[in-house]
């Protein structure tokens, strides 16, 4: 493995909290990168600073680093990043996650096979408290989910062939959201050689609080139409509060005591069912708060930023159509 030479790439915004722990993470391999290339979107805190700080120490473990300022979405600064690589195999990463020591090497050791274009690592959450233990199962894919057939890699723990990249035209520069999941779809589309590496793990860190995780549940529903992607799991979940919505208008027809029933039934059930679902996961007496607190928080976000895009898309659609004619 000391012959395959890999450039490994970030993209940093705004990182000044998360980019010295990644770094640490990438000082600390079993194996190093040859070269580490990270474009910084334009950060207006301490990110460069301390980039430039810990130069003298990735000097010293012989890795070749190249910090590029380049104003633009993540695609744009993933595009960069690879086309400034000076080697075939390109490892990818964010910077607000954590390496295993041994992720670098995982995620490169299947291609000794030569008929490998895509490694997909895999991810796990690293919780501080009880709130991000619950929120995990709403992100990740679980490992006793997973299905590696089917396993989409994610720029989380991702190393490709920078000729595959090339031959699907790099991260689609107009999506700012779920890019990685877009390129996903165009390397399977051309029947790219994926290999799933499950042992090849970089750590998750939880977003910390409501706030935060409702931004991150309405930007991925907010790509994903951004993207023309619908997915399946989105659709039922509108289908769930329409179908709810009209049972309890439904119920007033009867009387104000059954509606309030209903509606109580509804809620009591569908609170069970988040518990239910991924309290496995938790095993805390705080996922009897936390799971439904997540599940109601991460459906009005994924309808928000769903509807929110499919608006903007049509009006952007509807313009175009008046300006032709």
């Amino acid at each position: 493995m000391e012959k395959l030479r890999v450039s490994l790439i970030i993209t940093v915004f705004n990182e000044q909290e998360s980019i010295e722990r990644f770094l640490n993470s990438v000082l600390h391999q079993t194996i190093s990168p040859k070269e580490l290339v990270i474009v910084d979107g334009g950060s207006t805190d301490e990110t460069v600073e301390r980039i430039k700080n810990y130069e003298s120490r990735i000097k010293k473990k012989g890795i070749s680093l190249n910090l590029i300022i380049k104003k633009g979405n993540r695609s744009v600064g993933r595009n960069e990043a690879v086309r400034r690589s000076s080697n075939n195999i390109i490892a990818c990463s964010d910077a607000g996650n954590i390496l295993e020591k041994n992720w670098l090497e995982k995620i490169t050791e299947p291609f000794k096979n030569k008929k490998i274009d895509v490694v997909a690592g895999y991810y796990k959450g690293l919780p501080k408290n009880n709130f991000q233990r619950s929120l995990i199962p709403y992100v990740l894919v679980m490992p006793d989910k997973v299905n590696p057939k089917e396993f989409l890699p994610a720029t989380r723990s991702i190393a490709f062939k920078k000729s595959i990249w090339e031959k699907v035209g790099g991260f689609d520069e107009k999506y700012s959201h779920n890019e990685d999941y877009v390129f996903g779809k165009k390397l399977k589309k051309i029947n790219a050689n994926i290999f799933f590496a499950k042992n090849a793990i970089v750590n998750w860190i939880p977003r910390k609080n409501i706030k935060e995780s409702f931004i991150m549940f309405y930007r991925f529903a907010y790509g994903d139409i951004e993207a023309k992607i619908l997915r399946p799991k989105v659709v039922f979940i509108f289908f769930r509060y329409l179908f709810v919505l009209m049972t309890i208008l439904a119920a007033k027809l009867i009387s104000t005591e059954f509606q309030i029933f209903v509606g109580g039934f509804y809620f009591s059930f569908y609170s069970l069912w988040a518990v239910q679902k991924n309290f496995k996961y938790i095993n805390n007496i705080s996922g009897f708060y936390y799971l439904p607190l997540i599940q109601y928080l991460s459906d009005i976000a994924v309808m928000s930023g769903s509807l929110l895009a499919f608006a903007q898309k049509s009006i952007s659609i509807l313009n175009s159509r008046i300006k032709e004619n």
